[in-house]
């Protein structure tokens, strides 16, 4: 029998195999996306997809790998090409000759606007970053880099550029394609005509790159499709739901005249990133940054327009005593009651057919300016500019150390938004060469995450007592007249009343009932054990068990020890038992005995193009001296 054992080792590492496979087969998610408990350091180090830097290209992967962190800017990413996939390419091929306001418009960049090729692009670059490989993968950027090249029209250099610049160029292009699309969806709705359609050519893409963008390219984007698709819009144009540019957000700035009090209407201003300049000290924080640049500054010889139209009344004033003819005076006098009115009604507005004095001879005031902010951005991204410009050399870095929280408060009291660090951008290096890493936190987004993971379904899958209720005690099964049954203790009342008011699941199939409150002679303590009964009753899911009367013993501990808990037979203390154990070993992912942990959300990725390692949330917060830039995102309340 020499072939035995080896036949033997054979049929071992075979169903070893098939396990294995059967495994992967029926929940691979728990290999890819498991608990981190469950999960090596090593296969951790692996989780997450790096980017080949072949010339210079620190400053694209760094921005690439922090949009890729961003959440609630992959979700506008989704819905914004969904949307256009639901009203099909013929809306955004539709180009109008003339803007609302007559004039000629460049035919080609709004055609390119409209087709949304930056957004697809990223779209696609964020998806293949947002992969959970089981092995060390690292792919190119040079697919977005053609998409942008050809977007703009001209070639990206290969020497070292500022990644905040490109993120300024990447973030504004996206927002005028989202409004862009939304005015051909207006166009649309209210039947613009005059319009000619444009066929935008796609830039030169490799055989994988193609592969990929089709992947992620709705399937109305490749189809011809009618504008009658365009449906349940309202009348601005917006679908159900649509919440806006996620990195846009306003600011106002308030002027105030210091001498007059006149405030004039403030003009909103649209930032998709906000800049601040980092004082040249030694250190200094993110809020004082954020005081700098939100202060109240104080500017001279500012021409204020209600102080410009009193100095007009003044002068018509004094020329009404020097009229000599009533002609003179009349004309004189409708000058004056139409800046009156002006001053009343709206100062910025000069009133027509009246010259007024020269804007030189107006009085100069000195007035207040504070900027805030009126519209928050869900995605909030902060630029720490670290550039000191000298006339007389060149520029150099600020190298002041910049202390940042991991959550930021910004706004009013009433008008309080609350920020979570979820990505930074650190350089390291001179003003003109550097290297530039980037810091995700390792938050998994839909459709990636697997919320439900440890709740599985389906019919290979062990079924969990989650839905199943336990037993709990209850009174009641003892009628409430019956002289025999003792009353409850304050100890019984006690466990009795956190029992019932738990909300732990029990098992809704059995019930715990005595066959007779009386007590019998062969009882133990004057008490029967109660039968095990099914409840078939469905209005009462949660079955009770009762609670035994007290026992009535000599013994003052045992006495002392009834009081304080109520005491149950051992066929039902064995059923207790039995149920816990059955239940924790169906528990996934706890041991007996062990508390649940709260889930740690302490870990980051720390990434240099295509290498990869772990940190945590103080090794980021540490990073003051190279911080360059920040990503916050809006906490949902």
């Amino acid at each position: 029998m020499p072939d035995k054992p080896l036949t033997v080792i054979t049929y071992a590492a075979s169903a070893s195999l098939a396990a294995i496979a059967l495994i992967y087969f029926f929940n691979p998610n728990q290999l890819i996306d498991g608990d981190s408990s469950t999960i090596s350091a090593s296969a951790r180090k692996k989780g997450i997809v790096g980017l080949s830097n072949p010339a210079n290209d620190c400053f694209i992967n760094s921005i690439l790998q922090s949009l890729a962190g961003l959440g609630d800017l992959r979700l506008y990413l989704i819905r914004e090409l969904h949307r256009r996939e639901l009203d099909g390419p013929a809306i955004y091929a539709a180009v109008p000759e003339e803007d609302a306001n007559g004039k000629p418009i460049d035919i080609r960049k709004l055609a390119s606007l409209q087709s949304g090729e930056v957004t697809q692009g990223l779209k696609c670059m964020i998806d293949n970053l947002n992969e959970r490989p089981i092995y060390k993968k690292t792919i190119s950027a040079g697919s977005f880099i053609r998409v942008l090249e050809h977007a703009f029209g001209t070639r990206i250099s290969k020497s070292q550029q500022d990644a905040q610049e490109l993120l300024q160029i990447v973030a504004e292009r996206l927002a005028e394609e989202y409004y862009a699309g939304q005015e051909a969806r207006k166009r649309a709705i209210h039947g613009a005509s005059e319009t000619i359609d444009v066929e935008i050519t796609p830039p030169r893409l490799s055989s994988d790159e193609k592969s990929d963008m089709d992947r992620s390219k709705p399937a109305a984007m490749t189809a011809p499709a009618s504008s009658d698709s365009v449906v349940e819009k309202n009348d601005e144009g917006l679908l159900d739901g649509e919440d806006g540019f996620p990195l846009e957000g306003r600011t106002e700035a308030q002027i105030e005249c210091l001498y007059c009090r006149f405030v004039p209407k403030a003009n909103p201003t649209s930032f998709v990133m906000l800049n601040l300049m980092v004082p040249q000290k030694s250190s200094t924080s993110l809020n004082e940054c954020f005081d700098a640049h939100f202060k109240v500054e104080h500017i001279d010889d500012y021409k204020c327009d209600k102080c410009r139209l009193q100095h007009a009344l003044d002068s018509f004033t004094a020329n009404l005593t020097k009229a000599k003819s009533d002609e003179h005076r009349r004309s004189i006098q409708t000058s004056i009651n139409a800046i009156k009115e002006a001053i009343q009604d709206d100062p910025e507005t000069p009133p027509k057919g009246i010259e007024l004095p020269d804007i030189s001879l107006a009085p100069k005031r000195r007035i207040a300016r504070h900027v805030q902010i009126t519209s928050f951005p869900k995605v909030l991204i902060i630029h720490l500019s670290r550039s000191i410009y000298d006339p007389r050399s060149s520029s150099t870095k600020n190298t002041s150390k910049v202390s940042f929280p991991e959550r930021l408060p910004l706004g009013s009291l009433l008008n309080r938004r609350h920020y979570k660090l979820l990505g930074m951008v650190s350089h390291r290096g001179t003003h003109n060469s550097g290297h530039y890493e980037s810091f995700r936190r390792q938050h998994v987004y839909a459709p990636i995450s697997t919320p439900h993971l440890r709740k599985p379904s389906g019919p290979y899958n062990i079924p969990t007592l989650s839905s199943l209720p336990s037993p709990r005690l209850s009174t009641s099964s003892a009628p409430p007249d019956d002289p025999s049954s003792p009353p409850l203790t304050a100890g019984q009342e006690e466990v009795l009343s956190t029992t019932t008011t738990s909300p732990s699941p029990s098992l809704s199939s059995l019930s715990l009932s005595p066959s007779s409150t009386r007590p019998s002679s062969g009882s133990i303590s004057g008490t029967t054990p109660p039968k095990l009964s099914v409840s078939s009753d469905p209005r009462s899911p949660t079955p009770s068990v009762p609670i035994p009367p007290t026992p009535r013993s000599s013994n003052s501990s045992r006495s002392t020890r009834a009081r304080s808990q109520p005491q149950l037979p051992n066929s039902t203390t064995k059923l207790a038992s039995s149920i816990d154990s059955t239940a924790a070993r169906f528990r996934p992912g706890k041991a007996r005995g062990a508390r649940s942990k709260p889930q740690n959300n302490d870990r980051w990725w720390r990434i240099s193009d295509d290498k990869i390692k772990e940190c945590k949330t103080a090794d980021v917060l540490g990073m003051q001296k190279d911080v360059y830039m920040l990503f916050y995102e809006m906490e949902r309340e």
